[in-house]
């Protein structure tokens, strides 16, 4: 007797039923129940106590508005300024100029600042300094000052300076918010693998009621081509089940009365009827939720560099500030600290460093678009320069999650011949291995006529070709026409399934005898993409290349040689549940490795979730795009090291600009503070306008670097 295969499962005939061999529907997954997630809504992304991400309640929309309104309002303040007129040596003048300042700085002040003011309020409550309390401290103090000089109290023209601060701070935070990735939709896209509606079956009818309305005992009807609606038992029929999204199982797998069906599966070929045993909150698909839910909760949000520098430079400010005020004041000239203090306030607001980090990402998801890499979480990109093992999901990924024909043996008759017949058998039928037979048969030999085709059920098909009778199927069939396949085909059949690939027979049928003619090998191709992403990888410095999947250790083995992994140091994870995929990363995660995660699947999403990065290939499923940070849209997994190229040059850019812009701090506020007054050196407030905006050019310049980053796969 042939072996069944190596994957503990029967492979089934296209189109029917071949049943495997009775693998355990997926088991709730769901064991801690964290309803809601950590999300993202509302704020940049970050820890509601981090730095500048005090904006509970904003969005990049709001942010946008602000910086245009704020934009257009400093716009005639500046020009009005008569600091700006006598550098560039034009002169205004016309009734009620001198309102100009005042009025719209306010405006600008408690309009486009308030988010500022706000965060800063926060940061000092939970005695957190950072960002956004620098930024409220140097506009409130340059707003005070400006409104006293306007009052007569002193002689610093600080209203153009307000006004550009609290502009160029406005388009830093929008343009940072833009990029940062949101998760909030994982949830969502879950969700919308279960119907909207299901038909449950009365005494005497079948009834269109809302998912929401189903009880535990109820039957619902499930329709070829339609999805589960709950959790339960199949009490009446039996079909080829696509688990694919929740088991990450590639075939299509056989259930029939008795066995469990999970909600979101599709029922590919034939009507069934199932008895409803969990709902709600207590289905497989729900305990996925929440896994993504808890690994979105449980990651980790570094914080974030500008942050760091913010903290120590509201520190040094705040300090410079006292010891100038007292220093000047114990020299008897009041006037001159009040000035010198300000002055130094003011330029200690970290016009370049606010922009540092927001420009350098904004810049780097574009090269990232044009390269066909979506980037949705800033912290995401930051990781992968540090990612240590990269873990590939098999099917959909590594592979193309479609089988083709690799392997085709005769018995009496050619190879030509067996797909030849095998074609025309298969050709009424629309499971996914029959259309892999058929496009073979089309490709190498042409499809024979054939008629009178009929469905074995749970066992294949069968059809006349030539005035024979034939069938195609898997190793049921060969049980039940207590068929022993020998020779040749037995040899080959072994080889095949060692190496995990499916197998299905051509049986020529002559009244109750079935005797062998031939055999077919089908396997998930492997992308041909993917032994250069691996190759790649270990160029890039990635330590360990993993491969994870819900196939059986002899596939998923067969593929990772395929791929080149190395023995010892690459590993491979088989025969995996969704929980299994979660935990697998957290395994590797607790040996002190960086992960990054690529997976295309609902099974996935968890493990992008909890992953150190999570990278969706951009054909897959919204549950797993929404659950990652990166996106690759071209399906092409070499992206993965364009990833790596752009997190690493990225983060050159962010450090060489979180240095020019403290650089700058360093030594403008010394000098702002009067430290080398008794050498005739001085910083005035006109001259620190000037050196903060030449430092914001300089780190704008900087970041326009990263547009000579090359991300294409093929370089």
């Amino acid at each position: 007797m042939v072996k069944a295969t190596s994957s503990g499962q029967e492979h089934h005939n296209p189109g029917h039923q071949h049943p495997h061999d009775t693998r355990p529907a997926p088991v709730r997954a769901g064991v801690h129940d964290h309803s809601g997630h950590s999300g993202h809504a509302g704020h940049t992304g970050h820890d509601e106590h981090t730095g500048h991400d005090k904006h509970a309640g904003h969005d990049p929309e709001m942010f946008r508005r602000k910086f245009w309104l704020s934009l257009l309002l400093t716009l005639p303040i500046v020009a009005t300024s008569h600091m700006v007129m006598d550098w560039f040596g034009y002169t205004l003048d016309f009734p009620g100029m001198s309102w100009v300042g005042p009025l719209l700085g306010t405006f600008v002040f408690l309009y486009g600042g308030r988010p500022f003011l706000v965060g800063g309020v926060r940061e000092a409550r939970d005695r957190a300094p950072g960002m956004m309390l620098l930024i409220s401290m140097a506009i409130t103090v340059a707003y005070v000052a400006s409104l006293a000089t306007s009052l007569g109290a002193f002689d610093l023209d600080f209203w153009w300076e307000l006004a550009a601060l609290v502009t160029i701070m406005l388009l830093g935070h929008w343009q940072e918010m833009k990029a940062i990735g949101q998760a909030q939709g994982a949830l969502a896209a879950l969700a919308a693998l279960l119907p909207d509606d299901a038909e449950r079956v009365t005494d005497d009818a079948v009834e269109t009621v809302s998912v929401t309305e189903l009880r535990v005992g109820d039957v619902v009807l499930v329709r070829s081509g339609a999805r589960v609606p709950a959790d339960g038992e199949i009490v009446e029929g039996a079909a080829e089940l696509d688990e694919s999204m929740i088991t990450g199982e590639s075939r299509p797998v056989s259930r029939t009365v008795g066995e469990r069906v999970v909600a979101g599966t599709v029922a590919t070929d034939s009507a069934i009827r199932v008895r409803v045993e969990a709902i709600g909150e207590d289905t497989a698909l729900a305990g996925i939720q929440r896994l993504v839910s808890q690994a979105q909760q449980s990651s980790g949000r570094a914080q974030v560099l500008a942050d760091r520098f913010a903290a120590m430079l509201f520190f040094i400010a705040t300090a410079a500030a006292l010891v100038t005020f007292l220093a000047w004041w114990a020299f008897g000239n009041l006037d001159e600290s009040v000035v010198r203090t300000v002055t130094v306030l003011v330029i200690a607001c970290p016009h370049a460093l606010g922009l540092a980090i927001p420009l350098v990402i904004a810049l780097s998801t574009a090269v990232a678009a044009k390269a066909g890499i979506l980037v949705k979480d800033r912290l995401a990109l930051e990781r992968m320069r540090t990612v240590q093992a990269v873990l590939f999901d098999k099917t959909g990924t590594l592979t193309k999650g479609e089988h083709v024909v690799t392997g085709v043996a005769g018995d009496g008759i050619d190879e030509q011949d067996v797909l030849r017949i095998a074609g025309a058998v298969e050709a009424d039928s629309e499971h996914p291995l029959a259309r892999a037979i058929v496009t073979a048969a089309d490709r190498r030999s042409g499809r024979a006529r054939a008629s009178e085709f009929k469905s074995l059920t749970g066992r294949g098909v069968q059809a006349a070709v030539d005035g024979t009778t034939y069938a195609v199927g898997g190793p049921a069939l060969l049980r039940e026409l207590g068929v022993e396949v020998t020779g040749v085909l037995s040899e080959r059949a072994d080889e095949w399934s060692g190496r995990g690939a499916a197998v299905l027979y051509l049986l020529r049928l002559d009244g109750p005898t079935a005797v062998p003619a031939g055999a077919i090998a089908l396997e998930d191709e492997v992308r041909p993409e993917a032994r250069e992403a691996v190759e790649q990888l270990r160029a890039a410095g990635v330590a360990k290349i993993v491969m994870i999947t819900g196939d059986a250790e002899p596939v998923a083995r067969a593929v990772a040689a395929d791929l080149g992994f190395r023995d010892g140091v690459d590993e491979v994870f088989a025969e995996v549940l969704p929980a299994d995929k979660d935990k697998a990363v957290s395994e590797l995660q607790s040996r002190g490795l960086t992960v990054a995660m690529v997976g295309d699947g609902v099974n996935d999403a968890p493990a992008l979730a909890r992953a150190d990065v999570g990278i969706a290939i951009g054909a897959g499923t919204d549950v797993a795009i929404e659950s990652a940070g990166v996106v690759l849209a071209s399906s092409d997994p070499r992206g993965v090291t364009g990833v790596i190229r752009l997190s690493k040059a990225s983060y050159r850019k962010m450090i060489q600009n979180l240095a020019w812009a403290a650089g700058y701090n360093v030594v403008a506020i010394p000098l702002a503070a009067g430290a080398l007054a008794w050498a005739g050196i001085s910083l005035s407030p006109a001259v620190g306008a000037v050196l903060m905006s030449a430092s914001t050019i300089v780190v704008a310049a900087n970041a326009q670097l990263l547009r000579r980053v090359h991300l294409n796969p093929t370089r």
